[in-house]
């Protein structure tokens, strides 16, 4: 069984590693994905161990959130579920308390639940971050009624969450971290000090850290934002670390493995969109890398990005 972690104050107990569900069902990337098998995934994952699964209503078109609901009846008890809104599922944001209410009664629909555990709002930009802004009134009002258990925010960058934990009262924060995006990590003093759960998003970099992509690798769909020089940097990126590599640590399970190092991560979660998949990311809970190697990988971030002030582009 998968080890478990205590997600900040909320005090909920999460898997150390979660199955991000972004390509559950998701008909139109990655060869398609149907119902029978995204079922399949989801109750394998519950036999490892997992309990945390992450969602929204813009994943595949609703239907990441519509097949959660369906492969987690009679379940419900023994997961936390995390879902998200302000990305409408046709595309465009609307982060207003209008549309946070009517987004939040369809998510409790289509997951088949009269409570979700998380609820985040999606990646905003800075100014529905404040504290001031009309979705925190909201996100109360809502766990006051029971509809949500706790609220934060989505987000990719060290100012982002500490705009957001100096001026609301969130208590989960999911962050973009892996070892080519640690921005966020130069926050962790703040994370540390108001005791808020951290779910780690994006961890294997799009697919990057997974170690199947090379400089002559071609992309389409959401992949294809990067062009000829980001594939050969980021490609240059995977050789510098392939020191990580071993006979029995794939470079996958590494780059989870250093997220896990962090006493201020609850959870990673990775993509899943098949068995061997979910096999290889679950196989790296209860590992961690050395302070030595994690340093190492610390380093490394700050001369590739020179400190932080010339990061990768997503």
């Amino acid at each position: 069984m998968l080890p478990m972690r205590r997600l900040g104050k909320t005090e909920l107990q999460v898997s150390e590693v979660g199955f991000g569900a972004w390509q559950l069902g998701n008909g139109d990337q990655w060869g398609g994905m149907t119902d029978a098998l995204a079922h399949k995934l989801v109750h394998e994952a519950l036999d490892l161990g997992c309990n945390l699964f992450d969602t929204a209503p813009n994943y595949a078109l609703t239907h990441s959130e519509r097949l959660l609901g369906e492969a987690l009846q009679g379940k419900r008890d023994k997961v936390v579920i995390v879902s998200k809104f302000g990305h409408q599922a046709g595309g465009g944001l609307d982060f207003s308390a209008d549309w946070f209410w009517r987004s939040l009664h369809d998510s409790l629909s289509r997951l088949k639940t009269d409570y979700i555990d998380v609820f985040l709002a999606h990646s905003p930009p800075m100014a529905v971050l404040n504290g001031q802004h009309e979705i925190w009134p909201a996100l109360r009002e809502a766990q006051q009624q029971g509809k949500i258990r706790y609220y934060g925010a989505s987000v990719d960058y060290a100012h982002e969450v500490r705009e957001t934990l100096q001026t609301t009262d969130a208590q989960v924060l999911e962050l973009m971290f892996n070892i080519l995006h640690q921005d966020v990590r130069l926050a962790f003093d703040l994370v540390r000090q108001q005791d808020v759960g951290v779910i780690t998003k994006v961890p294997l970099d799009s697919g990057w850290l997974s170690g199947k992509y090379n400089a002559q690798s071609q992309f389409a769909g959401v992949r294809d934002r990067w062009d000829d020089a980001e594939v050969r940097r980021r490609a240059a990126c995977i050789d510098d670390l392939q020191w990580l590599v071993s006979a029995d640590r794939s470079l996958s399970q590494q780059a989870l493995a250093y997220l896990l190092s962090y006493v201020e991560v609850s959870a990673v979660i990775p993509g899943i969109r098949s068995s061997a998949q979910l096999q290889t990311n679950f196989s790296s809970a209860g590992s961690s890398l050395s302070s030595a190697q994690r340093s190492t990988l610390e380093q490394y971030w700050n001369r590739l990005t020179h400190s932080g002030s010339q990061l990768l582009p997503w």
